[in-house]
Order: structure tokens, then C-alpha cells, then sequence
């Protein structure tokens, strides 16, 4: 298999040092807009680095990706960019007649009169409007298969098929312990990502009314995370589950949980209070004229970069599905879950862990793919696919899965 990984980010990164493991890939080709950051992944693999091989790409030119997918000769586009670049990348692979895997899928809007209580544009609604395009071309377009979504829907599927008859609830509690040396505020994951997520409608789904919004930050529990974590309070988050699950699970309600905490809620509050999650260009004086410039990329621009955290970072995340129903004629709950541990990821593959468990599932998947193991065509998340094989991989990679009796 031959892939172009576009993004050599924290996640892309961890991507080539997971990847670079597995004897299952021919070539890896590492494309970002940074020259210099695709060609450090690259060589910080060292020894193992000969299947690789680094080039500038800027995710945004449909015309030089599909130049890269075409020299290349890559089977399959890897998309590790934040969700600006979703579509084009998708679109893209879909035109040169190549496999497509993503982590996020492509962005929502609110309703306009009713952001609060009705859907406007859902996540991945201009995805799946190409399903049957990519059905036609017998090409898979595998999306959301990171840690969240991905893993934490093969976990749904895994629960439907072999743990539950009827599920009343499949929800998606994800949290941590983790905090970083010297800074009071270091989003461990792309603040880019975090604002547009955690400051969106969250969706719920239930059956009898489908799919609706809610205001951010509600519903709030305590959910008691495993290995140490311990309880932490979740709220509802905009997430791609919510829009996965329903399309192939039976279920009565899907949500999606997040434990941010207050201090990161009152961030966030903040920021959007003074429209600097704004995604909108705004004009600013510098010393070479007036520039636009968005204000949630100067956020970003503000913050460490989540990649570089690692060594000042200590604690535990957790992803995990927590499901909810009847099992022969009783009932049970259960939490499926993985912890990832900051000083293991670190240790073994230098990569801090928020990034590292997001990493390892589209790596999972796409030696799935290439052992014929996985397969299908069209516009498919990971519910589609058989859990088992999956679980059993994460295993032989040495981050295996566990579950917990409610």
C-alpha cells in the first residue's frame, strides 16, 4: 500500500513513528505545507525511514494533491489536516480514483433561526451527499477513524454485536488527568479543532425524534473515568459519533460527553464573548499596512503547539464508549475504554498521548484495508466495518482495549 499522509502535525507524526512499525506499508509520502516539519518526520524515523519520503503540499490545491496522489502512485490519501481542508482533500481523492481516510469530517453549520434545538448542516452531511458517487468509482471513503471518532465507534459496534439485544443509550465519554509543567492554559490537542467543536450546538440523537441541538456545555455529569483518573464532569460537545452511530447501530439515544472542566469552559466562554473564535478574516494595522487576519488563528498562533508538549505533560486520556441496554433479558451498562498513558507514549514512541491515540486508528484501519480484512466502497465510518479484527490489531500493537461493568 502506498499512501500520501497529508499533515505532519503532532498527529501526522505520530502517524509515520506507528506506521513505521507495521510491515504492511510499501510507502509512506509525508506532504505538508511546511516543508521543513513533513521533512523532520521523516527523519526523526531514522533507520526506519526508508519507506518514507517528504514533500510541501498545500492541502488547499486540489491540483497539486492530485499531482502528489498521481507521481506518487499512492493507493490511498490520508487526510491528518484540521477539517478546513476536509472537502477538498476528499473531493480531490475521489477524482483521482484513489481509497480516502480521515479523523474529522467535514464542518457543520448552525441553523439560523434555531441553533439551539434544530440542525442546520450537519458534520459530514457534504460527505455523505457523494456516497453514491464514491459507490460508482468501487472506492472506499473510510471517515472519522481517529480515537474520536473511530476507535470510540468500533467500541459501539463491538457493543451492538456481541454484548447487547437492545441498546437504550450508546454514549461517548471521553476524559483525563493530564496536565502540563508551566503553563496554565495548553490545550493538549489543535485549539483550532477544540473551538469549533466545543463552541458549536452539541447534537444529540434519539430515535423517536432524530437528530436536534442542545446549547454548548450542557447536560453536565460526573462520569468516573478507569485507571486512575477518576470522576470528572462532561458536557455535551458537538462530535461526529452522534452523526455516525444512528446511521448504523439501533439505538435509542446517542450522545457525546467531553470532560473540559470549568477553567477550559470559562476559556472558551471567554473567547467567544469577545469573538475571537471567529473564523472570519478581520482587518489589523501592522507595521506593513492593514492585514486580515482570523482571530481564532491567532489563538492558535498564541498557544504551544499541542505537539510539543510531551515532556512537560504527565497524566493519563481516556476515550472510551459507555453503552447502556439489555442483554438476555437483563439489564447492563459497560464502558468500553483506552488510556493512554503521557510517559509511555512518550518513552516508546515520542509522541505525547492525546496525539498518539488519535494516531494509532487510522494506522490500524489502513492495514486493515490493505489485508483485504476491511473493505466496502462509498461513504463509510468505522460502525460499517467488522470490530473484532480491529480490537485484536490494537492489541498486537501493544495498546490494547479494555472494558468495565457499570
Amino acid at each position: 500500500m502506498r499512501v500520501l499522509l497529508v499533515g505532519a502535525g503532532g498527529v501526522g507524526t505520530a502517524i509515520t513513528r506507528i506506521a513505521a512499525r507495521r510491515p504492511f506499508l510499501g510507502h509512506m509520502v509525508v506532504a505538508d505545507f511546511d516543508l521543513g516539519r513533513a521533512e523532520r518526520a521523516v527523519a526523526d524515523l531514522g533507520e526506519s525511514g526508508g519507506r518514507f519520503s517528504a514533500v510541501r503540499l498545500d492541502a488547499s490545491d486540489r491540483s497539486a494533491v492530485s499531482a502528489a496522489l498521481t507521481e506518487h502512485r499512492c493507493d490511498v490519501l490520508l487526510n491528518a489536516t484540521d477539517p478546513r481542508f476536509v472537502l477538498p482533500l476528499f473531493e480531490t481523492a475521489l477524482a483521482r480514483g484513489v481509497h480516502y481516510v480521515d479523523m474529522a469530517m467535514s464542518l457543520s453549520r448552525p441553523h439560523p433561526a434555531r441553533p439551539y434545538e434544530e440542525c442546520g448542516v450537519k458534520l459530514g452531511d457534504a460527505q455523505f451527499e457523494r456516497a453514491a458517487e464514491w459507490e460508482a468509482a468501487g472506492r472506499l471513503a473510510l471517515v472519522g477513524m481517529g480515537v474520536e471518532p473511530g476507535m470510540s465507534d468500533v467500541f459501539a459496534r463491538y457493543a451492538s454485536d456481541e454484548l447487547f439485544d437492545e441498546i437504550e443509550e450508546i454514549g461517548i465519554r471521553d476524559g483525563a488527568n493530564l496536565t502540563v509543567d508551566g503553563y496554565d492554559f495548553a490545550p493538549s490537542f489543535s485549539i483550532w479543532t477544540t473551538i469549533e467543536e466545543c463552541l458549536n450546538p452539541p447534537v444529540v440523537y434519539e430515535r423517536e425524534r432524530g437528530w436536534y441541538t442542545t446549547a454548548p456545555f450542557s447536560e453536565p455529569e460526573v462520569f468516573d473515568f478507569p485507571e486512575g483518573i477518576g470522576p470528572v464532569e462532561c458536557v455535551n460537545v458537538e462530535h461526529e459519533e452522534v452523526l455516525l452511530v444512528p446511521r448504523w447501530l439501533n439505538a435509542r439515544r446517542v450522545t457525546f460527553k467531553y470532560g473540559l472542566g470549568d477553567e477550559f469552559i470559562g476559556v472558551l466562554r471567554t473567547l467567544h464573548m469577545l469573538g475571537l473564535d471567529r473564523t472570519e478574516p478581520v482587518s489589523v494595522a501592522s507595521d506593513l499596512g492593514r492585514a486580515a487576519v482570523s482571530p481564532r488563528d491567532v489563538v492558535a498562533a498564541c498557544l504551544p503547539d499541542p505537539a510539543g508538549l510531551g515532556e512537560r505533560m504527565h497524566g493519563k486520556t481516556c476515550a472510551g464508549t459507555w453503552v447502556k441496554g439489555v442483554k438476555d433479558g437483563r439489564s447492563r451498562e459497560v464502558y468500553l475504554y483506552h488510556v493512554v498513558d503521557n510517559q509511555w507514549s512518550m518513552r516508546e514512541y515520542g509522541s505525547q498521548a492525546v496525539v498518539w491515540q488519535t494516531a494509532i486508528n487510522p494506522v490500524a484501519a489502513l492495514e486493515l484495508v490493505a489485508s483485504g480484512v476491511w473493505s466496502g466502497s462509498g461513504v463509510l465510518g468505522p460502525e460499517a466495518m467488522p470490530p473484532r479484527p480491529f480490537l485484536d490489531l490494537l492489541t498486537e500493537y501493544g495498546a490494547p482495549w479494555a472494558m468495565r461493568e457499570q
